[in-house]
């Protein structure tokens, strides 16, 4: 053997620590969780690529902090907002729009996120011919993420515009309110986009237009690739300013082929429910229009997200009388659990759940027998462990005695709360409150009751053996826990 000379051997110690520095590294990188297949909360549309939002003036007799509140209630992950909704109880000099302070806007983006919920649009908003008014609408748009300020600019005032629609990559949808309103007949609006960029467009105001005598259809069928978004209604009857809103297929605007007619022309876009009827207690109404816009939308082209529950609990399996379904929200009134008669295998399941102080519930997956379902479920943890500093295996976000959550995410009591569980084969991922908590692979799990770092479980079956496919189910565990917006993307 021929000795190494003392520069071989320098460079062989570096060689050394170098394969050592780097096995290291990936060792730490692979012992983190695994990225989720949603790394946050998934939008749950109905036709992917379209996006169903509330316009808050539908809630304008209540503070834009009540709005998102009930758009969160209903389901919806999109709002536009409009100038001058009082923002937030006690505090009537504060409103939306570009005069709110930077601390102010921090809070409603925080809230927003709080809710599930992104601000897209924003508007009726002037935007006159002055660059200085108009940069304070469009510094407001960038700074709390808006897509589209929606307004009904003077003519003159369109070469403005159109250059800060460029420069600040936001739309502007010009707005018809009825006639005689600006832009009130679509050939106006077509007039006043000819030559423009692709920012500007128009915001289709389907109420307005029968408001106006104008056939929606028509309007929609002339105005193209220029429509960025709608402001979508139903009305009892046209041609008469003082027709109101009704629930989405059940007036005059013939709703399915409105809807077709935009798939038709491959509409990307927002769908803004301004529902302007019933201010006081629109809630309901405006639940019947998102359930016949998810039916019609998602008959065209399918997203894939769908309920897991009708309204009537009759594809479930529950004790009778123990679970009840008000006004989109699951409650239990004691006697055991509730099961999906549907089999899962491979899914995206996001939920909402709020819990009181001490409540223990929990979320069961792919569970093979629902009478025996302890040593056949997959049971992710619902539990009052908000303020704990150190979360183990039985607190909420765990998979319940096998894996801990990476930290500890649940919401104080009385607060909604959001999970995102996706199953695919042996991967389980699980986002709690926009935070990826778990990442677990059940082929770690090789053992009956006994966890891959050697701690015990009580499980009669290996984490590696459960089923692969079965019920989904939510635990009645004696204390009070509500569901709402439960909703499942199945996966090939």
């Amino acid at each position: 053997m021929v000795p190494l000379t003392n520069r071989k051997v320098v460079v062989m110690k570096r060689f050394i620590i170098m394969v050592s520095s780097l096995l290291v590294l990936i060792f730490q990188i692979s012992a983190k969780p695994l990225p989720a297949e949603n790394a946050s909360h998934p939008a749950t549309d109905a036709y992917e690529g379209w996006r169903l939002a509330i316009q808050a003036w539908t809630f304008n007799r209540f503070t834009f902090t009540e709005a998102v509140d009930k758009a969160a209630s209903l389901g919806l992950r999109w709002i536009e907002a409009y100038p001058g909704q009082q923002l937030r109880a006690g505090s009537k000099e504060v409103k939306m729009g570009p005069e709110l302070s930077a601390n102010d806007r921090a809070a409603v983006r925080k809230m927003l996120r709080d809710a599930g919920i992104t601000l897209v649009n924003f508007g009726v908003v002037d935007l006159p011919n002055d660059e200085s008014a108009c940069r304070k609408v469009f510094d407001f748009a960038r700074d709390m993420g808006i897509e589209t300020i929606v307004s009904e600019p003077p003519p003159e005032a369109f070469d403005l515009v159109d250059r800060l629609c460029s420069e600040y990559k936001i739309k502007v949808a010009l707005h018809n309110h009825p006639k005689p309103s600006r832009y009130w007949d679509p050939d106006k609006v077509l007039e006043v986009c000819k030559g423009r960029s692709r920012w500007i467009g128009a915001c289709a105001d389907i109420g307005h237009w029968l408001r106006s005598g104008i056939d929606p259809l028509q309007a929609i069928k002339k105005l193209g690739n220029r429509i960025l978004i709608s402001h979508f209604k139903d009305l009892d009857q046209a041609g008469d300013p003082k027709a109101h809103d009704v629930v989405w297929g059940t007036g005059v605007a013939n709703v399915p082929v409105l809807l077709k007619e935009l798939d038709r022309q491959k509409f990307k876009g927002v769908f803004s429910i301004e529902y302007e009827y019933n201010w006081e207690n629109s809630v309901p109404e405006v639940r019947s229009c998102i359930a016949a816009f998810e039916r019609l939308a998602g008959s065209l082209k399918p997203g894939g997200w769908m309920s897991v529950l009708a309204d009537d609990l009759s594809n479930c399996v529950f004790p009778a009388g123990s679970w009840s379904m008000a006004e989109g929200v699951l409650s239990p009134h004691g006697g055991g659990d509730i099961w999906t008669k549907k089999r899962y295998s491979n899914f995206v399941l996001d939920l909402e759940f709020k819990l009181e102080k001490h409540t223990n519930s929990g979320v069961f997956l792919r569970t093979g027998d629902i009478v025996e379902w302890l040593h056949a479920a997959i049971e992710v943890q619902i539990l009052d462990s908000y303020g704990k500093k150190e979360v183990g295996r039985e607190d909420c976000g765990a998979i319940f005695d096998c894996l801990a959550p990476t930290m500890n995410a649940v919401k104080p009591p009385g607060e909604w709360n959001r999970y995102t569980i996706t199953c695919r084969g042996p991967i389980i991922d699980v986002v709690l409150n926009h935070q990826h908590i778990i990442s677990m692979d059940l082929n770690r799990w090789k053992e009956a009751h006994k966890n891959p770092d050697g701690t015990p479980n009580k499980f009669n079956t290996a984490y590696k053996d459960m089923p692969r496919t079965g019920s989904i189910g939510l635990q009645y565990h004696g204390h009070p826990v509500w569901f709402r917006n439960i909703r499942i993307r199945e996966l090939r």
